[in-house]
């Protein structure tokens, strides 16, 4: 998948910044056009990851041509195209085996008890609050 991002030219002394036109707030900035991109891409994970998290809808990409005949404010600005791996939007649950000692495995089911968890919903919160 790739989302359409815009790209406001740098100088020598101005960073190039990078907005996301289908995804509200997402912008992202390098000193060059190159890590420009790097963070765009970046930027758009974290805001895609992020509306997951909220139980939002993901908007899907525009088209280049649509999105300049409706952003004028974009005229001379740069349009390049970021690609997205779709395992980010991937909320498809997966069976996974993992190893632990006892002690921490004792401690963990714990923890998830006194807040009226599963293990599995636990283990989940906790790496995304993290």
């Amino acid at each position: 998948m790739r989302y359409p991002v815009v790209i406001e030219p740098g100088t020598t002394t101005e960073a190039f910044g990078v907005a996301v036109p289908d995804l509200p707030g997402c912008f992202s900035a390098g000193d060059s056009m190159d890590e420009a991109m790097t963070n765009a891409e970046e930027a758009i994970t974290a805001w895609i990851e992020a509306a997951l998290d909220a139980g939002q809808e993901i908007p899907q990409p525009s088209d280049i041509a649509t999105l300049r005949k409706t952003h004028k404010a974009y005229k001379t600005w740069i349009w390049a195209l970021v690609k997205v791996d779709p395992a980010v939007l991937d909320d498809t649950l997966e069976r996974v085996n993992i190893s632990l000692p006892r002690r921490v495995l004792h401690r963990l089911d714990a923890h998830a008890k006194a807040v009226g968890e599963t293990r599995s919903g636990f283990i989940a919160r906790m790496a995304l609050e993290h």
